[in-house]
């Protein structure tokens, strides 16, 4: 991948999302549809964005039982999308039936620990130990489950990177230097992600807020 940066596309209305994605289009890698997008815009404004001509990251995180997830994932094909998310906490045969449901070319990488979470969070949770230590055992499952990586923060990606030599790993969180952190809390800079052995890194307010959309993303390339 010669950019390997995804544009977080959390836009509500579809024509401003699709506006802002010709600005930026040669700037960036792809694009990231979540929740918030697919739940507003559906099918349709998935077609409308691939029409821009870039790779697709469907960040879903399927979450369910093995036959529901595995039906799902039957079911996104249409959309050809390069990433999907599934969480990681789904457990290992739920992770085994999503990848070997996926349409053949989509990486799926399992959400271990998301960045707007902390140790304090997972304790809340019944999850005791560090940030590293739950990352970790969950990267270890998802790589035992056969898929292709995981998405972690930029803080733990050097070391889920050190044992798992091929994975392929979804940094979001991220910020560029000068920006605040936001809900984010586990956060690092595109280049520290990139040097920490990113495959992917997902950037969505830096950008799209930004008051020049199309500078905030070619200064962000210019930095890796």
């Amino acid at each position: 991948m010669s950019n390997p940066v995804y544009l977080a596309l959390d836009v509500p209305q579809l024509e401003p999302a699709k506006a802002l994605v010709e600005k930026v289009k040669s700037h960036i890698g792809g694009v990231k549809l979540g929740l918030e997008f697919f739940c507003a815009h559906g099918a349709h404004g998935v077609h409308e964005i691939a029409h821009c001509g870039l790779p697709i990251f469907l960040d879903l995180k399927f979450h369910d039982i093995p036959n529901t997830v595995a039906a799902a994932m039957q079911a996104i094909h249409v959309y050809e999308p390069a990433i999907v998310t599934v969480h990681a906490s789904g457990g290992r045969a739920m992770m085994e039936d999503a990848k070997a449901a996926a349409a053949a070319g989509t990486k799926v990488v399992a959400v271990t620990m998301l960045t707007s979470l902390d140790a304090n969070d997972l304790t809340a949770t019944g999850v005791y130990g560090s940030a590293e230590t739950q990352v970790m055992r969950l990267a270890e499952l998802a790589h035992a489950a056969g898929l292709d990586g995981i998405v972690c923060s930029g803080q733990e990606v050097g070391m889920v990177k050190k044992a798992w030599r091929d994975g392929y790993f979804v940094v979001p969180g991220l910020r560029p230097n000068g920006n605040g952190t936001g809900d984010q809390k586990r956060v690092v800079t595109p280049r520290q992600a990139r040097d920490n052995g990113a495959s992917v890194l997902v950037i969505g307010r830096p950008i799209s807020r930004a008051e020049d959309p199309a500078a905030a993303a070619r200064a962000i390339e210019a930095t890796l």
